[in-house]
């Protein structure tokens, strides 16, 4: 068969040219465009790291920047706790002086109320003595028709009220 004679010199100058095209093509991408893509890679991955460089950096000047704030507010808390604190100090100071004053002046009108009870008392007593002895003194006139003598009655008045009788 005519058809089959042919085919070892067809497939040995197909086979030629296909050695030659594959040559051609791994030479051609081999040296032209394997050289551009690792230079395409080489340029992303150092994008890549600068951006996580300045990422770091960022990350690094927030930490400190945040340590500042904390230590800010740290710092702000115990000032105004400290200043709360005197505000307090002063605040229960001025109370227990007007507290000490309204004590001292609530002392005096106690001191001058009991002074006054006293005397109303004293006052009373006297009263009551004096009249004691008028009625004593009355009825001892009009029982016996006799006078005593108006300091003996207030003598024995006096002893009586002393002793609660």
């Amino acid at each position: 068969m005519p058809q089959l004679s042919q085919v070892g010199a067809i497939y040995a100058s197909q086979l030629f040219w296909l050695a030659i095209v594959f040559a051609l093509i791994y030479f051609g991408i081999g040296k032209a465009m394997v050289p551009r893509i690792e230079r395409t890679i080489d340029d992303r991955n150092g994008r890549v790291a600068g951006d996580l460089a300045a990422a770091e950096a960022a990350r690094a000047t927030v930490t400190a920047q945040d340590s500042a704030y904390h230590a800010g507010l740290d710092t702000a808390r115990s000032q105004a706790l400290h200043t709360t604190a005197e505000a307090k100090m002063a605040a229960t100071l001025a109370a227990e002086q007007r507290l000490k004053a309204s004590d001292a002046a609530t002392e005096a009108r106690m001191a001058e109320a009991m002074a006054r009870v006293d005397a109303a008392k004293h006052h009373a007593v006297d009263e009551i003595e004096q009249a004691t002895v008028e009625a004593v003194e009355q009825i001892v006139a009009r029982v016996s028709g006799v006078a005593v003598d108006r300091g003996l009655i207030e003598q024995r008045v006096r002893a009586e009220l002393a002793h609660g009788g």
